[in-house]
């Protein structure tokens, strides 16, 4: 009998985890139970996946950087990416702006559904400490962004996958300084790198091995925590219109790769859809950034030198479902609040939503801060902020997972245009957890 792909694998442990997840609410002692038993399977896997990111951008950046052998190709990959970076999330943002101001799901809402909305999360530590993170971020000065970049110890940036733009920035002058030193003082220390490449990659095989079961632990536990669906309900609205522009921005991307790679959306949907599982599964895109690379390299064809760059940096900087959801939820929050848009406040939302998702944490719930950070700048009430929040707090979560699918599908499309852009898409080369020992 022929094994399920690795993506049935998953989506039939995701169904079931949400099944399950459903059944322990009908039981008093449901939720306790997935709590103490079912959780921690998820959360190792997520920790496992979180502990190897680190060591592949610095085992893989270094490799793409110093086998380019040529300073001049990475300036080109380089800077395709950052301007099909922002072109992207411009879309993203333009597109969840229109479909907010056509369908205006903050209208109607009866008092009454936000009233009860205030009162429920308004109070909730999950708003208040967005608020205070938020008022942290907003203090700093216009070019803070780009100090943070820079590490003053690389072995600290190292331990902390939230500085994720500084420990690419210490690979990339790593790996151009040994392409300084040319091909022999080289050597060794590139050889190491590659061989650390490897064996990195062969842990994201060993890793995946485990993900069915750990994306049904996830899923049980995201369906026993879930709120209250009344409000969930009442929300529907709102979270449909999120749930479209994400939607239309994976057929944008489909568009972009037949277009300009020639290369079937199906069959790219096909290959990334277990990073897509596990980014819903986790809501990270750091945590599913060994999963996204190992897809794109063994099963698209995107060539190292590209992928190694191109989805370390896009997993902290492209945040396209993030960028999305943020001005639909600002729009949103103004039309149930009665805070009246002019189109400058949209273009306001636009540019701002667009800076703020540069740097952000790829961790859950980072769009929440860049949410408050955008609503400031457009001058909603600071009073009314965190009502605001409280609104749309509800549905934050499923969310999340969602937006979380767009900005790796989204990594993954540039990667592949960026690839085909410089002549590096080719064959995939798929290789499997036990190939060492099944070739000897």
């Amino acid at each position: 009998m022929k094994k399920l792909e690795l993506h049935w694998q998953i989506l039939i442990g995701m169904i079931a985890g949400i099944l399950f997840g459903f059944g322990m609410t009908q039981v008093a002692w449901g939720q306790e139970f997935v709590l103490d038993w079912i959780q921690p399977i998820g959360n190792i896997f997520v920790k496992l996946l979180k502990l190897i990111a680190i060591p592949l951008i610095l085992a893989s950046l270094v490799k793409g950087v110093s086998d380019l052998k040529d300073i001049s190709k990475f300036k080109s990959i380089g800077l395709r990416t950052i301007i099909i970076y922002t072109i992207t999330t411009l879309v993203a943002i333009s597109i969840g702006l229109l479909i907010v101001n056509i369908v205006q799901p903050g209208k109607g809402i009866p008092k009454e559904t936000i009233d009860k909305l205030i009162e429920a999360y308004s109070g909730d530590s999950g708003v208040t400490s967005k608020l205070a993170e938020a008022s942290m971020q907003k203090e700093r000065g216009p070019l803070h962004f780009l100090e943070d970049i820079v590490p003053d110890n690389a072995i600290f940036a190292m331990s902390d996958n939230g500085l994720m733009l500084q420990v690419i920035f210490f690979t990339i002058f790593l790996g151009i300084s040994i392409l300084l030193i040319g091909e022999e003082k080289g050597k060794p220390l590139k050889n190491f790198f590659d061989s650390l490449n490897e064996a990195v990659l062969k842990m994201v095989d060993l890793i995946m091995l485990t993900a069915p079961i750990a994306v049904f632990a996830l899923l049980a536990n995201v369906v026993v925590s879930s709120s209250d669906p009344d409000l969930l309900i009442a929300l529907l609205k709102y979270a449909g219109v999120v749930f479209l522009g994400l939607s239309l921005m994976i057929v944008f991307y489909c568009i972009m790769i037949s277009l300009f790679t020639g290369y079937s959306p199906v069959k790219f949907l096909s290959k990334l859809s277990p990073a897509q599982l596990l980014a819903f599964s986790t809501s990270s895109s750091a945590a599913t950034l060994p999963v996204t690379m190992e897809r794109v390299e063994e099963h698209i064809g995107v060539d190292a030198e590209v992928s190694s760059f191109v989805l370390p940096v896009g997993a902290t900087v492209n945040m396209d479902g993030t960028s999305l959801y943020q001005g639909v939820a600002a729009v949103f929050i103004s039309q149930a609040l009665g805070f009246d848009l002019t189109f400058a406040d949209q273009l306001t939302i636009v540019f701002t939503a667009l800076l703020a998702s540069i740097g952000s944490a790829a961790v859950p719930g980072a769009g929440m801060v860049m949410l408050v950070i955008v609503l400031e700048a457009i001058g909603f009430p600071s009073d009314k902020l965190a009502i605001g929040l409280a609104l749309i707090f509800a549905v934050d979560r499923p969310l999340d997972m969602c937006r979380t699918v767009v900005n790796v599908t989204g990594d993954a499309t540039v990667s592949m245009l960026v690839a085909k852009s410089v002549g590096k898409l080719g064959k995939p080369k798929i290789r499997n957890w036990d190939d060492a020992l099944t070739n000897k």
